[in-house]
């Protein structure tokens, strides 16, 4: 494979509210256009940590973030690090711990907000330090990266559905109604993605709990949706059970990795793949 990849990490989405509540993205699934999998979040489930997770495939006891206020640059090779060790650009449009994460920490607003840098891992990067900043802010960030710099790897982090979640809770009209707009926003986007020849994954780093937190092991917090959209994916029905394919959260990672082409020892999930699409440089890592 050697595609480009949306990345779009929908902060604080329970599976079931984005399985319930989500009806652009399942009417793509309706017409065979996109698949969802249900998948478990690595532990504690809390953000930083799993942001990790996403962008390195470590899990949170291996890779020392722990907890949110360990603030310092990750020790292992991202999706950032190894593109552009392989020539690819890469952007992010995302919250600030992202860039704490994989270009300079601590986060300095006025230096790092708007990055421009390719020397750095996220090369070209819109980062925001506020929880309420808006979603269609983060989109259309991400929208300008797109067609200013048609980067290979794109991430998008809104957070306002873990905001609301802090503020309301899962059992909340308020929680489900942000996931409804964050659908809304989506629609927007895709079908030009898609058209631009994006691959497209969008899933989320945690779920939410009633007592308007996460970070521990109830389903709730937990559990987390992964849609896929693009000719680089099976397609498949909508499969609530995820009783055909076990996805781990720390194969993201690697399944980026794969679609993008690169070179990589990172695991990924070979039955999320086309397999007419599948990269022979490292296709043995499917068997370990």
């Amino acid at each position: 494979m050697n595609h480009k990849v949306i990345l779009v990490v929908l902060d604080g989405l329970n599976y079931q509210v984005a399985h319930q509540c989500m009806g652009y993205l399942q009417g793509l699934i309706e017409q065979q256009r996109a698949s969802l999998f249900k998948l478990n979040c690595e532990l504690p489930s809390l953000s930083r940590p799993l942001y990790e997770c996403l962008l390195t495939g470590v899990r949170p006891v291996d890779s020392g973030i722990i907890h949110n206020q360990v603030v310092r640059r990750s020790y292992h090779e991202s999706i950032f690090s190894l593109a552009t060790q392989q020539g690819k650009v890469t952007a992010a449009s995302a919250y600030h711990w992202m860039s704490e994460l994989y270009n300079r920490a601590p986060f300095d607003a006025v230096r790092d907000r708007n990055t421009h840098d390719e020397s750095l891992n996220i090369q070209h990067g819109r980062f925001y330090h506020w929880d309420h900043y808006p979603d269609e802010a983060v989109f259309l960030d991400a929208d300008y990266l797109l067609t200013t710099y048609q980067p290979d790897f794109l991430l998008i982090h809104p957070m306002n559905i873990d905001d609301a979640g802090h503020q309301s809770g899962l059992d909340s009209s308020h929680y489900r109604n942000t996931a409804r707009h964050a659908d809304v926003l989506l629609s927007n986007f895709i079908p030009s993605w898609l058209k631009a020849g994006y691959q497209i994954m969008i899933t989320s780093d945690h779920g939410m709990n009633n007592d308007l937190s996460h970070g521990g092991v109830l389903a709730e917090e937990r559990e987390v949706p992964l849609f896929l959209l693009g000719s680089a994916f099976q397609q498949q029905a909508d499969n609530p059970k995820n009783d055909t394919i076990f996805i781990q959260q720390t194969e993201l990672c690697g399944t980026v990795c794969q679609v993008l082409g690169l070179q990589h020892n990172k695991p990924y999930c070979a039955g999320l793949l086309n397999t007419a699409n599948q990269n022979p440089l490292t296709s043995s890592m499917a068997e370990q």
